[in-house]
């Protein structure tokens, strides 16, 4: 059965959207013998921004040229993507591909039977299973079947300033215990140990806790699909966070934007982001410049004088690291082959001028083919990233920072994913109960009483969803 989202959106758009779909009104459309040549598709683009459409649209054209399908993209706003979905599923005119679609909505959609799983993880079969990164297809499975190709991915970054610590005397920050000890002796009233994120009921906070708390050993379901977050490892790890929000960072409620503005003003020492920022910290982009006293003179200071670290440990564990997997879908009783055909395409031919649209925030989770294992991670760390000018990371980012954007993706995380709970995941991402308990702590909530009324509220939503 459909669950009908209470989301308010424009009429406009909507139209928009709906007037492109249709491909399950084809008569050949799902047909295993179905010829391809001459189907038009409907493509969704979750990459709605007006420059990634245009390049996707080049993609589009080529594929169109060498199989003779045409394609009309149609941009999907993020925050509209889940409604216009449920509204095309109600009409009978679901799109024959979504491309970069979050994962937690491939996984809802899957499930609901909007997305269909089988023809994702054939694409799969076909190019190879073992071509791409195996944490990237567990994330992205439920019961063994891919709800979608995994197409790109991200982890979130512990960056830091390489200056600063070399001058106290620290070492790389690897360990959960290493960011506390750094942020404790480089705290100091004009400059923040760590600027952390802390606004209630938001997703930013959300995804920064979760990389802490699995480093912690903290997970949210069991195996057997138990919520256990009112676990001893999930209890230090909020008493963890709130020890360093409340002692070592800026005060009041941070978010995405006041956290990255006051590291670019070299007002923090480090912060947890993810790498959509590394093309404006190397002043890349006009809209988001750092603003650093040192960086007047030199634009690209603080990327020269910032390390990246990627997964992170726990006391006695082993790295872990907060990632965020994207997927090419096909829906459910559309142009079946015609779609399969433009995912592998997109996979194949299209791959690396995909992860172009934006690779500091487009890992690639198929490092290569057959023939080439390496041939698109190879590819990726020489394509230009930013905005305003381009360039490599490479030019402003040392080797290692370079390195560990792609050490994570084998050991990429995210709760519940892997115990088959991501229709829950995607369920949390409404109410944001975690994000909202680790506020509670910052406010002085004792940890053990904010990770059992937390454990309570996701049981009862898990509960909603049997």
């Amino acid at each position: 059965m459909i669950t009908r989202r209470a989301v308010t959106i424009s009429l406009a758009i909507l139209a928009a959207a709906t007037a492109g779909c249709g491909g399950g009104d084809d008569d050949a459309g799902g047909e295993a013998d179905a010829p391809i040549r001459g189907q038009t598709i409907t493509v969704w683009n979750n990459e709605f921004q007006p420059d990634r459409l245009q390049a996707t649209q080049a993609i589009l054209d080529d594929f169109t040229a060498k199989t003779g399908v045409k394609t009309k993209q149609v941009p999907v706003p993020e925050d509209q993507f889940s409604t216009l979905m449920t509204n095309a599923a109600a009409g009978g005119d679901l799109p024959d591909v979504v491309l970069a679609t979050p994962v937690g909505d491939s996984q809802s959609f899957a499930r609901e039977e909007l997305f269909d799983a089988k023809a994702a993880q054939a694409v799969v079969d076909k190019l190879g299973p073992d071509t791409f990164s195996k944490k990237a297809l567990d994330i992205v499975s439920a019961d063994g079947v891919a709800t979608g190709v995994p197409s790109d991915g991200w982890g979130q970054l512990l960056i830091y300033r390489k200056d600063l610590f070399e001058k106290a005397g620290l070492p790389e920050p690897k360990t959960l215990d290493d960011v506390r000890v750094a942020a404790a002796k480089l705290n100091t009233p004009k400059l923040a140990g760590i600027t952390l994120a802390t606004k209630a009921g938001d997703g930013f906070t959300a995804e920064t806790f979760e990389h802490v708390a699995l480093a912690a050993g903290c997970e949210l379901v069991d195996d057997s699909g138990k919520v256990t977050f009112d676990s001893p490892p999930c209890v230090d790890a909020l008493k963890r966070y709130g020890e360093l929000a409340t002692k070592y960072s800026v005060k009041g409620a941070q978010d995405v934007d006041s956290t990255r503005g006051t590291y670019f003003a070299g007002r923090a020492a480090m912060m947890f982001w993810s790498p959509f920022l590394l093309d404006g910290m190397a002043g890349l982009r006009s809209d988001t410049k750092p603003s650093c006293p040192e960086c007047k003179k030199d634009p690209d200071y603080l990327a020269k004088n910032s390390g990246l670290v990627g997964p992170l440990a726990g006391a006695g564990g082993e790295p872990t690291q907060f990632g965020s997997v994207s997927t090419f879908n096909i829906g459910m009783d559309t142009n079946t082959k015609a779609a399969q055909a433009l995912v592998e395409f997109m996979m194949t031919d299209g791959y690396v001028r995909w992860l172009g649209l934006s690779p500091q925030g487009k890992y690639p989770v198929r490092a290569g083919d057959k023939a080439d294992p390496e041939k698109y991670s190879e590819a990726w760390a020489n394509l230009e990233s930013g905005v305003d000018k381009k360039a490599p990371l490479s030019e402003s980012y040392s080797e290692e920072s370079i390195a560990s954007l792609g050490e994570g993706v084998e050991r990429f995380e995210r709760w519940g994913f892997a115990q088959g709970q991501g229709a829950l995941i995607g369920a949390l991402s409404g109410e944001q109960p975690v994000a909202s308990a680790v506020a509670e702590v910052i406010g002085g909530k004792d940890p053990a009483q904010a990770a059992k009324e937390t454990q309570a509220t996701v049981d009862e939503i898990k509960t909603g969803l049997e």
